[in-house]
C-alpha cells in the first residue's frame, strides 16, 4: 500500500494529553481523523486541550495553507473513556509506568467497541505483557510515536506474539496516513529504537560524569563525526530525563547491566533537571531555544 493510498482512522481516541498525548492526537488531526482525548481529572483536560490547541496554532503559523477552523473543531478533551466507544483507533499514552499503562488500557478497552484496535506508545515495556491482561489481545499492538509528534518521521509498530495480521496491516497504513514511516519489530526489550537510542544516551551520560567532554562537544561528535540529526544528551533533554530514566531501568531489568542508569542521570531527574519540560536538563531551555 502507497501513501496515496493510505487513510486515517476515521476517529481516533487518546488516553493522555500530555506531550506525547497532544502531539499524537495532532498527527491524526492533520491527517483528516476527529480526536477524541480522555485525561483523569477536569483541570488535566483543560490543560490538554489548551495545549492541543496552541500545537495546531503553531501548525498554523508555519504552513498557512492550513485551516485552523476544521483543525479546532475536530477534537474534543474530557474525563470519560465513554468517548471511545466510536473509535476505530485508540492510543495509550500515559506516562512509562507499568502498572499505570495496564490500569489505563483496561480502562480504554472496557469502552471500546469490538472491532476497535488499541495500541500502547510505550517505549520499552513488554507489548506481550501488556496484551497479557487484554480482552482483546488480537487487536492490541505497540504503536511508538516520537517526539516532537508532528515532525518527526518514524513510528515503531510493535507486534506481540497475539497481534493479529491484520490489524499490524491497518496500523502500518494509518501510519503511512500521517505522511510517517512505519517499521515493523516484534516485541523485545527496548524495540529497536529505545535500545539503540538509550544504549547511546547512556554512554554520553557517562561520558559527561567522567569529564571527557562538556555536553556540548559530546553532541557535536555525533552530529559532526556521524551526521546524526541531534546529539545524545541534547535528545535525552526533548525525549525528559525521567522518560529516559524509566526506559533504562525497565532494560537494565530485562538485558542486564550495561543498560544500568549512571548516577547523573538518578541525581538530575531526583533534583528535577528533566530537560526541556522542566527548562533544565544538560542543557538550558526557554521559548527559544525549543
Amino acid at each position: 500500500m502507497t501513501d496515496t493510498e493510505a487513510t486515517a482512522p476515521a476517529r481516533v481516541g487518546v488516553l493522555g494529553g500530555g506531550r506525547m498525548g497532544a502531539g499524537i492526537a495532532h498527527a491524526f488531526l492533520l491527517a483528516g481523523s476527529r480526536v477524541s482525548v480522555v485525561e483523569r481529572d477536569h483541570a488535566a483536560a483543560r490543560a490538554a486541550a489548551e495545549r492541543l490547541g496552541d500545537s495546531i496554532r503553531r501548525s498554523v503559523e508555519r504552513d498557512p495553507l492550513l485551516d485552523a477552523v476544521p483543525l479546532g473543531e475536530g477534537y474534543e478533551c474530557g474525563t470519560d473513556v465513554s468517548l471511545f466507544a466510536d473509535c476505530d483507533l485508540v492510543v495509550e499514552a500515559v506516562p512509562e509506568d507499568r502498572a499505570l499503562k495496564e490500569s489505563a488500557l483496561g480502562r480504554a478497552e472496557a469502552a471500546m467497541a469490538e472491532g476497535a484496535i488499541l495500541a500502547s506508545n510505550t517505549s520499552s515495556i513488554s507489548i506481550d505483557d501488556l496484551a497479557s491482561g487484554r480482552l482483546r489481545p488480537a487487536s492490541f499492538l505497540g504503536l511508538h510515536f516520537f517526539n516532537p509528534v508532528p515532525a518527526s518521521a518514524l513510528v515503531e509498530v510493535v507486534r506481540g506474539a497475539s497481534t493479529g495480521d491484520a490489524v499490524v496491516d491497518r496500523a502500518r497504513s494509518w501510519v503511512q496516513a500521517l505522511r510517517k514511516t512505519p517499521i515493523v519489530v516484534h516485541d523485545s526489550p527496548g524495540f529497536a529504537s529505545s535500545r539503540l537510542g538509550v544504549l547511546l544516551g547512556l554512554e554520553a551520560i557517562r561520558m559527561l560524569e567522567e569529564g571527557v567532554a562538556d555536553a556540548a562537544d559530546i553532541d557535536a561528535a555525533m552530529t559532526l563525526g556521524y551526521r546524526h540529526p541531534i546529539g545524545p544528551l541534547r535528545t535525552t533533554d526533548l525525549v525528559g530525563l525521567d522518560v529516559r530514566l524509566g526506559i533504562a531501568e525497565e532494560l537494565a531489568a530485562a538485558l542486564g547491566p550495561r543498560f544500568e542508569p549512571p548516577a547523573l542521570l538518578r541525581a538530575m531527574v531526583a533534583d528535577g533537571r528533566l530537560g526541556r519540560k522542566s527548562g533544565e536538563g544538560f542543557y538550558r531551555w526557554n521559548e527559544e531555544t525549543s
